[in-house]
């Protein structure tokens, strides 16, 4: 009859005391661990979220929108109220983020660009032609401003496109428009001083209305608020360019 060998094989992670003796003398490798899984955590569910301003600030403005009918947000006024700021801020800066350059256009289109404007909209319109040193110069101060005050428009025109004929004795010329309407025009370099900085063509501009906007006001600031900002940033740039003056000299 044949002989048969059979191995038993245990659990995995188990000896013999044989092997415990073994390795007790070191001549077996010390034992392996049991294998553990790791311990079950339940998926986090966002719903059990605590609701606070971040989780508000998270959202987008669809997302704001539909949680105007959320029952656990009626339960705390705070949350509610902050919800609708948060809103109305996102479609601030959305409506702001339309302008900040000085656009050009043509004849053509000055009527939708222009007349057409929005009526809390100013529009400043430069009409220029190129390769006048004059008009350059006061566009680098209407572009300098375009980026400051991106609520306001700041549209550019060849002057003959925009009026036939229009001599160049008169470049560059500015046109104020708001709500379908010019409200004020500057005809000639000479109109912003004798020397023409984006902060001299500020204060030029706002003289009697809140043309500049930076959009931190809201949408209907007031002639005193747009003023002052003007003439903040205007006492800011002249003591930045003394202080430069006086560091080039002491440096001599």
């Amino acid at each position: 009859m044949a002989d048969y060998h059979f191995v038993y094989k245990d659990v995995e992670g188990a000896s013999t005391q044989w092997d415990d003796i073994q390795r007790k003398l070191g001549n077996l490798p010390p034992k392996p661990p049991a294998f553990k899984p790791p311990p079950f955590e339940p998926a986090a569910d966002p719903d059990s979220v605590p609701k606070d301003k971040s989780w508000v600030d998270e959202k987008t403005e669809e997302e704001l929108e539909e949680l105007e009918d959320d029952p656990d947000l009626d339960d705390d006024r705070f949350l509610e109220e902050y919800r609708k700021k948060r809103l109305a801020e996102m479609r601030e800066a959305v409506k702001i983020s339309k302008f900040g350059s000085v656009m050009p256009i043509s004849g053509s289109d000055f009527v939708r660009e222009v007349s057409q404007a929005p009526p809390d909209v100013w529009v400043v319109v430069i009409l220029y032609k190129e390769g006048f040193a004059e008009c350059g110069l006061l566009m680098q101060c209407l572009e300098e401003l375009a980026r400051r005050y991106p609520a306001t428009k700041f549209v550019k025109i060849i002057s003959t496109d925009c009026i036939p004929n229009y001599p160049d004795c008169n470049l560059p010329t500015l046109l104020v428009y708001n709500n379908g309407a010019v409200k004020a025009n500057y005809v000639g370099l000479h109109s912003f001083g004798r020397r023409c900085t984006p902060e001299g063509v500020a204060l030029v501009l706002c003289q009697s209305d809140p043309v500049l906007n930076d959009g931190q006001s809201g949408s209907d600031p007031s002639r005193k608020t747009v003023i002052e900002g003007v003439q903040r940033r205007f006492l800011e740039k002249v003591v930045v360019d003394h202080e430069d003056d006086d560091d080039g000299s002491s440096s001599d």
